[in-house]
This record gives C-alpha cells, sequence and structure tokens, in this order.
C-alpha cells in the first residue's frame, strides 16, 4: 500500500464501529426528491453513509447535480454525462460545451451516466455510440474515472473503449445486472462493478450473487450504490438464501421498511445492501463496507 492508502485506511477505521459505507450513484435530481431532499440527505447520513455521488444522465441533470454539490459540500459529490437513452439530445456543440463545463467542475468526480443501451430505442444505436465515444474522449482529457451504463451492448461497449488504449482512465460498470460471464470480462479488464439493491431481484444461476458467492468479483473492484430512486432492494419478495437474511441487521431494515419503497428508494438503504452483499461473499459487512468506501475515495478522490 502506498502512504496515501494507508491514510484513509487508518482514517477509515471507525467503519468496524459504524458501518460508514458511499453511494456511487444516486439520482437525487429526481423530481421525486424535490419536497423533502433536505431529509432524504439527513437520513442517509444517519444510515451511515458518508458520502453520495449524484448521477447526471442529461446536461440538465448534471448541472442540477453539480449545484448540489455547493448545497451539501463534502457529502454530495457529482457525475456528468448523458445517457444512452438521451444521446439524441447532443446534436447541438452548444450542448457538449455546457457538458464540458460541467465535468470540469472539481466538484464532479466522474464523467456519465454514459454507455450504450441496446434494449430501448430511445436513442439509435449509431447516434448512442458516437455520444458514448465523445464522452469517453472527455473523460480521458479531464482525467476522470467513467460511469458506465451498458445493457445488452457489452460487445460494443468494450470496442469502444478499447479504442482508447492506455489513455483509458478507471472505469465503473454502473449499477451491474449481468451475467457472471459478463461480470468477467469486465473484471478481466480490471473494471469496476457497481452493486445495487438488483441484488435482491436477480435468482438466476448466473447472475450477481453467483458473482459474489464465488468469490469471482474480488472486494477491489466492488463498490455499492442505491441508483435511487431505483433498484429497491426486496427482501420480502426474495427468497435470500438463509444466511444471507441472517447478514442483515434491524437496524438497516428499518431505515430499508420505514422510508423506502418500490416507488421511491433512498441512499439510507445501503447499508442494507453492504449486509447483503456480506453475507453472499461470506464477509463481515464491515469488512465490505470499509472496502467499498476504500475504494470509493481513492477512485473518484473523494475529499475525507
Amino acid at each position: 500500500m502506498t502512504s496515501e492508502e494507508i491514510q484513509i485506511s487508518e482514517e477509515l477505521k471507525g467503519c468496524y464501529e459504524n458501518l460508514i459505507v458511499i453511494d456511487i450513484g444516486a439520482n437525487l435530481t429526481n423530481k421525486k426528491y424535490s419536497r423533502d431532499l433536505d431529509s432524504v440527505v439527513q437520513r442517509a447520513k444517519d444510515a451511515g453513509v458518508q458520502k453520495i455521488m449524484v448521477t447526471g444522465t442529461s446536461v440538465r441533470s448534471s448541472k442540477e447535480a453539480l449545484r448540489l454539490t455547493r448545497l451539501y459540500p463534502s457529502t454530495i459529490y457529482s457525475t456528468a454525462g448523458v445517457h444512452p437513452h438521451d444521446a439524441k439530445s447532443m446534436s447541438e456543440e452548444e450542448a457538449w460545451a455546457e457538458l464540458a463545463a460541467t465535468a470540469a467542475a472539481p466538484e464532479c468526480v466522474a464523467l456519465g451516466e454514459c454507455g450504450l443501451n441496446y434494449t430501448k430505442d430511445f436513442s439509435e444505436p449509431s447516434v448512442q455510440r458516437e455520444v458514448f465515444k465523445r464522452q469517453v474522449e472527455m473523460a480521458c482529457d479531464l482525467r476522470k474515472p467513467l460511469f458506465v451504463h451498458e445493457k445488452e451492448a457489452q460487445e460494443d461497449l468494450i470496442k469502444i473503449l478499447d479504442e482508447f488504449g492506455n489513455r483509458l482512465p478507471p472505469v465503473v460498470v454502473h449499477s451491474f445486472t449481468g451475467s457472471v460471464e459478463q461480470g468477467i470480462k469486465y473484471i478481466e479488464k480490471g473494471f469496476y462493478l457497481g452493486i445495487t439493491g438488483y441484488i435482491c431481484k436477480d435468482k438466476s444461476d448466473g447472475g450477481i450473487r453467483r458473482l459474489l458467492s464465488e468469490r469471482i468479483l474480488p472486494l477491489d473492484k466492488l463498490l455499492v450504490e442505491t441508483d435511487s430512486p431505483f433498484m429497491y432492494p426486496n427482501m420480502r419478495a426474495s427468497k435470500l438464501p438463509l444466511h444471507v437474511k441472517d447478514s442483515l441487521t434491524e437496524r438497516s431494515m428499518t431505515f430499508v421498511n420505514r422510508y423506502c419503497t418500490f416507488q421511491r428508494n433512498e441512499p439510507c438503504a445501503l447499508p442494507a445492501i453492504v449486509e447483503l452483499i456480506a453475507g453472499f461473499l461470506a464477509e463481515r459487512p464491515e469488512d465490505v463496507a470499509l472496502a467499498t468506501a476504500f475504494n470509493a475515495l481513492k477512485l473518484f478522490g473523494l475529499s475525507q
């Protein structure tokens, strides 16, 4: 470990007592939080969520995410990007200039959410690829990590990223919901995987649960996120293994049951997600919290 890594590790030792975690992806610019954002942020802090990265998915939402970093300094950080669904909106150079200016701000710690999604036709695949390439180029120029969205487009996405060779910054596959085989491809590339409450929904024999239970996904490539208001961790409806259910604490479940629903998930659900991941990994929740917080601090350069 470098001296910087040792320092971060020492400062995070409180995780062993308080389960301090970092949410690397929450859509807090969503209109579902327009009336009570202060309470949402405070609940997250009360639950042990030390820092929240608010995701930009368009020029407008990226600028709004950046505005939130100034309302909640040292707690909220932002990303700036254009979701593949909105790729068709980037037809004017003025929009690209606005995105570049937003992404260059120091409080903006990653480029994205950007990538490819071939499951829906909101934007043509060719347009998605062009817009994604320009955002990867921007990340290379700014030397900021990429926050990537991918659905049924892994081959094309990797092909584009490979074009940038050694210039490519660290890559996070946001809200990973793919197969073991897809996960392995990303892991072999050295990419990070962001895991959400989807872990409750995935009951396949070859998905996230297997990536974790068979220790295929190393702790040093694991990040945790709520993707709020989406990806509600529905512990009640899922057939979770008993040893995983036993990982859940009453405290974390209280936050989920009291404040989160299918209609609106919140960052305060993150400790429960960490505990679920720990159950599948057969690790202590505090160790998963420490590892994922360390990864986020180091990768995104968040202030401690």
